[in-house]
């Protein structure tokens, strides 16, 4: 099992392209870019994401949480932190590479995609983010498009990104932030009480979901509504989208997005699951419903998108009953940080 270790020491530097080839950007962020670079001395291709100074001013207690996140992990189906530089106006992470594309996209792209495809996914996430919750860190925005692919091998492994809402629990304290991804969020969050790392184990069990039918269990063009249903549990296995799932992995799900935290299953017991450690999952070839689902509900223009709440907005969302209309929709993330 893989362990907490002394993550890497940061390095001052003037130029970083005195060590790193740019090559082409791969995305960018409300405060950061994320950039394909080379480096000059062993030709390894690695993602660094670039932060300016400038955009941290008072937020820097969040970038320091992401850091030393980071630092403490080195788990297979977890994005690596190889290195950190600072220079006089920015900071570099320099990240592993994956280069696999993203979770949607494979499924859409597979001819052939089973419940047990859906199981392999669903146990590397978990085996992750157990190891996550043992060393005391809540991810808090688990979602399919922080799941990238290492590689584009047809048996590549998943691994888990994006740490930037990501939390060390404090013996004796309790989390109470709002944020994460609507869509995704546990009904506890929504309801500003007191939360724990089972909202992870929330968020897996919506993934799950969407991975056997290619639609969210949660959907309602009306905010207010839709954080309604999230908030009593409301979901279904509607037919004919889940005639063909086996019981097995209903009641899986189930398990996981129970609206009680306390009756919620943990990573642990998910493991156990016969879903996940037994041979309950179909083989039974469900791509073409899926993918479907998939380019209907999900196209790049609606799940791509980032949002950043202000504290007024942030305190507008968890007030569910009375959203108002700037709300953002359950593809977006809300993030009291930077």
């Amino acid at each position: 099992m893989p362990g907490a270790v002394e993550g890497p020491s940061w390095k001052q530097v003037e130029d970083i392209r005195d060590i790193y080839d740019f090559r082409e950007v791969l995305g960018t962020g409300a405060f950061s870019e994320v950039i394909l670079a080379e480096d000059k001395r062993t030709q390894k291709l690695v993602a660094i994401k670039c932060i300016a100074k400038k955009a941290l001013e008072g937020k820097e207690g969040s970038m320091e949480n992401e850091i030393a996140v980071l630092h403490k992990i080195k788990h297979p189906n977890i994005v690596a932190l190889d290195d950190i530089y600072e220079s006089g106006g920015h900071l570099y992470l320099i990240m592993q590479l994956v280069s696999g594309g993203e979770l949607f996209d494979r499924i859409v792209e597979k001819g052939f995609y089973t419940e047990r495809d859906a199981s392999r996914l669903i146990f590397q996430v978990l085996d992750a983010v157990k190891y996550l919750h043992d060393l005391g860190i809540v991810h808090r925005d688990l979602k399919p498009e922080n799941l990238l692919y290492y590689s584009l091998d047809e048996d590549s492994k998943i691994m888990i990104s994006d740490f930037g809402l990501s939390k060390m629990e404090d013996p004796g304290s309790v989390l109470s932030t709002a944020c994460g991804t609507p869509g995704y969020v546990a009904p506890e969050v929504l309801a500003q009480k007191p939360y724990s790392k089972a909202v992870d184990c929330w968020s897996i069990g919506v993934i799950a979901y969407i991975l056997l039918c290619g639609y969210p269990p949660f959907y309602d063009e009306n905010d207010a509504k839709l954080f309604e249903q999230i908030l009593k549990a409301e979901y279904e296995f509607d037919s004919p989208y889940w005639d063909d799932i086996s019981d097995s992995a209903k009641d899986f799900i189930q398990h996981l997005m129970e609206k009680d935290p306390e009756k919620r299953f943990t990573c642990e017991q998910a493991l156990q699951h016969p879903w996940i450690a037994g041979d309950t999952a179909l083989d039974k070839n469900i791509h073409q419903s899926v993918s479907e689902q998939i380019k209907k509900n999900f196209a790049k223009s609606k799940w791509k998108g980032q949002w950043l709440a202000t504290a007024v907005e942030t305190a507008a969302w968890s007030r569910a009953r009375n959203c108002p209309p700037h709300c953002p929709t359950s593809s977006r993330t809300l993030d009291p940080g930077w």
